[in-house]
């Protein structure tokens, strides 16, 4: 009976995939990509579906299913990377960011291999060999600061600076002993340290966030994508996020639960992974696509400055990404002034004083060519605080992730990636509370938000009664 059940469930599903596909207008233009191909074939197209035998499909699915996750075998510059009259020059790269990777290695691997007959040593060696390349980092960009963070570039200063006629407060005293909307205490029934509750009208607030900078973007003609929280380890890994050393900011689940598998920390690591194995036409480029999400981080830091809203384990954020061709050799760069003019405009009519730096080398990380950092002022802590970032991953990502485009005279070639934080609505509430703080127990709203506030022009914490959550929680064995 369960048998017939499951038999049953599974032509329903294979009905209402056809139905879905037979009602799009562009039957004829759209193609099957391989991530939605059961058999990863490229060669399938929706006018053909009604040639595609339906119990094959089932049969497919089903396998896919079942069978492991894979990811396509890096394709790096070997080419460059082997090229001995280029090691003087990757050596320096490597120095100037952090010195992770280590290109004598690879050199060497590189020559046993090649001196080798065993077919198993070769085997070996070779996967040696790939594990140490991918360390390599990307070539920073020729305009890029070399050093630490100390040698950040201010290119700009954004607002005006408030002056307060009293001590301006951090935002744990404004949300909680002020509002009474926010709780990061008592919290040891979920993670404790870094952990807190958004109440009243700061989760009104998180919202507004949200589809004020949705909103924004989709008129800037980014797409907006629903995204899973839970992605393969090797997806994650390709985008330049190391999942498997001890300081990993990457959360895995048990693998009794997933082998594998990690919590995303950030919308890019999916967004990045939508177009795996994809190949695009240069004529649908630039690509743009932002999405919604929650993400998970491992913070370690234990600063007593970062208590509250400033480092956590999960928040909400906007992330917009987009996927460009590399002809000129400037669309990428193209793409990431695209997104900072958009963050700019974004925390400017938000009223909020912020800073934009150009991001020294050991800032970049292992995959960005380029990145800036956009920093507010936080009144109650007084520093500058980190708000967003943009990055040019070019084409470190699109290597391990097998993401491609055709030109125009149809020669497939490796596309180029772009990702910039258009929200990280924890860092946006302090800045927008310890800015626009006032004496009391009031917050005034930017104007741009009233919109989705239901009007409201102020948070305030008048009226409302003394925290209720302070408590002494106990357990007892019986």
């Amino acid at each position: 009976m369960l048998k017939a059940l499951l038999q049953l469930e599974q032509r329903l599903c294979t009905l209402l995939r056809c139905r879905q596909i037979l009602q799009s207008k562009f039957l004829n233009q759209i193609r099957i990509r391989d991530r939605e191909c059961p058999s990863r074939q490229l060669h399938i197209y929706c006018r053909h579906w009604k040639n595609h035998n339906a119990k094959h499909c089932n049969q497919s699915l089903c396998e896919e299913w079942n069978t492991t996750f894979q990811i396509h075998e890096p394709e790096l510059d070997w080419e460059y990377l082997l090229d001995k009259r280029n090691r003087n020059i990757i050596a320096e790269n490597i120095t100037q960011r952090k010195g992770v990777g280590d290109i004598d290695k690879v050199l060497m691997l590189a020559d046993d291999l090649m001196a080798e007959n065993d077919i198993t040593k070769r085997k070996f060696i070779r996967e040696n060999l790939i594990t140490e390349a991918l360390q390599i980092p990307n070539f920073s960009h020729p305009n890029t600061p070399v050093g630490d963070e100390a040698q950040a570039k201010e290119i700009g200063i954004i607002g005006c600076k408030r002056d307060f006629d009293f001590k301006p407060r951090m935002v744990r005293e404004i949300a909680g002993r002020g509002l009474r909307m926010f709780r990061d205490e008592n919290l040891t029934f979920a993670t404790g340290s870094k952990t807190y509750f958004l109440e009243d009208g700061l989760a009104r607030l998180e919202q507004a966030l949200v589809a004020y900078t949705v909103e924004r973007l989709m008129l800037k003609g980014f797409e907006l994508v629903s995204v899973p929280d839970l992605l393969q380890c090797e997806v994650v890994d390709g985008c330049g996020f190391k999942t498997s050393t001890n300081r990993s900011q990457v959360y895995r689940l048990h693998p009794k639960v997933f082998t594998d598998v990690c919590l995303s920390g950030t919308a890019e690591m999916a967004l990045a992974g939508y177009f795996m194995n994809d190949i695009i036409s240069h004529e649908e480029l630039p690509k743009k696509i932002m999405a919604v999400s929650r993400c998970y981080r491992a913070e370690a830091a234990e600063k007593a400055i970062e208590r509250g809203l400033y480092r956590v384990h999960h928040f909400t954020k906007v992330e917009a990404f987009g996927v460009t061709a590399s002809e000129k050799g400037t669309e990428s760069d193209e793409l990431l002034e695209e997104i900072l003019s958009i963050e700019k405009e974004l925390f400017d009519e938000l009223g909020l004083y912020f800073r934009i730096l150009e991001m020294p080398t050991q800032e970049l990380g292992a995959p960005a060519h380029r990145k800036y950092d956009i920093e507010a002022w936080m009144h109650g802590k007084n520093i500058w605080g980190e708000i967003s970032s943009c990055s040019n991953c070019t084409d470190y990502q699109s290597r391990r992730l097998n993401i491609k485009y055709t030109d125009p005279s149809g020669v497939q070639k490796h596309a180029h990636t772009v990702n910039g934080t258009g929200c990280a609505v924890p860092r946006m509430i302090i800045s927008i509370l310890e800015q626009n703080q006032q004496q009391g127990r009031k917050v005034k709203l930017p104007e741009v938000l009233w919109p989705y506030m239901d009007k409201d022009t102020h948070l305030t914490g008048e009226g409302k009664a003394k925290a209720w959550f302070t408590f002494v929680k106990t357990l007892r064995r019986i």
